[in-house]
């Protein structure tokens, strides 16, 4: 082999390497974008979960007319009031502690929750390939 057949392929091994290193540098960066947009995901659903849950607990207690001196029951109203209070007008509802009642602006709530959660999972996730 002479001298210029050794440096062009040393050439060529350099540019191949360098298209490989490219190559890969392009692919890693979407996947990183997709792990924080996972990640960020998971959060919102763990969150909404949760709130849908202590939500969840609130209308059960109320249906059955829980004691609002117990720890548990006083904890769950506190709690989940800011979350209710903007859907008490909607059925024309007086709390009353204590007494069994079917309270459905929590279930409206909890609706509107889900949708909202779902909503801002879509508009994280719209611009990802299938």
């Amino acid at each position: 082999m002479t001298d210029q057949e050794t440096k062009d392929a040393q050439e060529a091994k350099v540019e191949t390497e360098q298209t490989i290193q490219k190559t890969t540098t392009v692919q890693a960066s979407p996947r990183r974008s997709q792990n924080r947009s996972n990640v960020v995901v998971r959060v919102i659903w763990y969150i909404a979960g949760l709130l849908l849950v202590l939500l969840a607990f609130r209308f059960v207690l109320a249906l059955l007319g829980a004691n609002l001196d117990n720890g548990f029951a006083n904890f769950i109203f506190k709690t989940t009031t800011p979350f209710v209070s903007p859907f008490f007008g909607l059925f024309s509802y007086t709390p009353k502690y204590g007494v069994a009642q079917l309270v459905p602006s929590v279930l409206v709530a909890m609706v509107v929750y889900a949708l909202v959660a779902w909503g801002i999972v879509k508009l994280i996730t719209i611009t990802r390939e299938p």
